[in-house]
């Protein structure tokens, strides 16, 4: 009895460690799946904000132009 008890540990043992090296593996497929999200969202963010600095540029063309005729 005590015997099987021992053994139980050790396969229950052996099972939790060869787990814990296949979840090294997936975390390190999560962080990069993570760090990619992560590069995509700040792509996109930078062309937003460039997309937003295009248009103040415009608005402050015609305006310009607007206060230049109305000069005239």
């Amino acid at each position: 009895m005590k015997l099987s008890g021992q053994m139980l540990v050790a396969v229950l043992l052996v099972s939790a460690l060869s787990a814990c090296g296949g979840d090294k593996k997936d975390s390190a497929d999560r962080a990069q799946d993570a760090q990619k999200a992560i590069q995509e969202g700040m792509q996109k963010e930078k062309a937003m904000y460039e997309g937003m600095q295009k248009g103040v540029e415009n608005i402050e063309k015609k305006m310009e132009g607007q206060k230049e005729e109305t000069k005239k």
